[in-house]
């Protein structure tokens, strides 16, 4: 996308590059972190504490499939210069709240994704 949409699209390719790479970064800390607490033998409770890695991956893999990044959206703002579109601030109050309202939307699919990755990770290592 090369044009601004508000409620569907705020960020060009650089931007959706930069969430993907660090969404990957995020799942590798994330493996890493289950990787020493299942390899040291540390209790299972702390499975739990890749909650924040795993939120930090699927934000930055929902931002980039969607094409809409949630701070942005939160700040009213959008970046397509990578796109060889524009980056500026959103003055519209129709379109800051259709920002908002997908900013909301991508921050709860990342969060459910996190949550029930979690569990997942949870209870197999618990199982183990």
């Amino acid at each position: 996308m090369t044009e601004y949409q508000p409620g569907v699209c705020n960020i060009g390719r650089n931007e959706r590059r930069k969430r993907r790479t660090l969404g990957a970064a995020s799942f590798l800390a994330a493996a890493a972190y289950v990787g020493v607490v299942l390899g040291t033998g540390r209790p299972a409770g702390l499975l739990l504490g890749s909650f924040p890695l795993l939120f930090g991956g699927f934000m930055g893999v929902v931002q980039d499939r969607m094409g809409f990044c949630a701070g942005f959206g939160a700040l009213a703002r959008y970046d397509l210069s990578g796109s060889g579109g524009g980056s500026g601030s959103v003055a519209e109050a129709e379109a800051v709240k259709r920002d908002r309202i997908k900013a909301f939307q991508v921050v709860a699919v990342a969060a459910a994704a996190a949550v029930v990755t979690t569990m997942a990770v949870y209870g197999v290592g618990a199982a183990l």
